[in-house]
């Protein structure tokens, strides 16, 4: 059985844990990563959920994502998430979140990285993961209005493919 830090709405741990699969009580938040892998031609990999898979079956979706499970920081989170389900080790020891967005119940932390993988060397969790594969962002846009990838609002993936490039500064006026 799977079990989660609490945060409070400052996204601070509250000690106490929740259990996967019960309802979140109120008040309280959970934290979920998602890492986004990209290449220098500016593809993002991609996998495809497996067709038994709760929740969006057979669906394309980012690279990967989870949640963080009691006692992990996002940090590890996006590690360990990124081995289990396509069987890369990264190192996110320098990495810092690029985006955190605030959902009904959580904190997603989406870690952007560039990285040229060999697509034929990981190795895919046959629990979760049926395939991957390279793509661009107008194919997801397109994949998201064939119903092929998990409906996410547009925007947001534009949002992922833009911020890719940028470093964090501020340009000085």
């Amino acid at each position: 059985m799977e079990y989660w830090d609490l945060y409070d709405r400052d996204r601070i741990k509250t000690g106490r844990t929740h259990r996967r699969g019960d309802p979140m009580p109120a008040g309280y938040y959970r934290m979920v990563i998602h890492v986004c892998i990209f290449n220098a031609r500016g593809q993002m990999l991609i996998q495809q959920r497996q067709p038994f898979k709760k929740g969006w079956p057979d669906k394309w979706d980012v690279t990967v994502g989870g949640s963080a499970i009691a006692g992990e920081d996002s940090r590890q989170a996006a590690e360990r998430e990124t081995l289990e389900e396509i069987g890369l080790a990264l190192d996110l020891s320098d990495a810092r979140p690029k985006l955190t967005i605030n959902f009904e119940d959580g904190f997603d932390d989406i870690y952007l990285i560039e990285r040229e993988v060999n697509l034929s060397t990981l190795r895919l969790q046959e629990e979760e993961v049926q395939a991957v594969r390279w793509a661009g962002q107008e194919e997801i846009l397109s994949m998201i209005d064939s119903g092929a990838f998990i409906p996410y609002a547009k925007s947001f993936i534009e949002l992922l493919f833009e911020t890719r490039k940028l470093d964090g500064t501020v340009p000085r006026v």
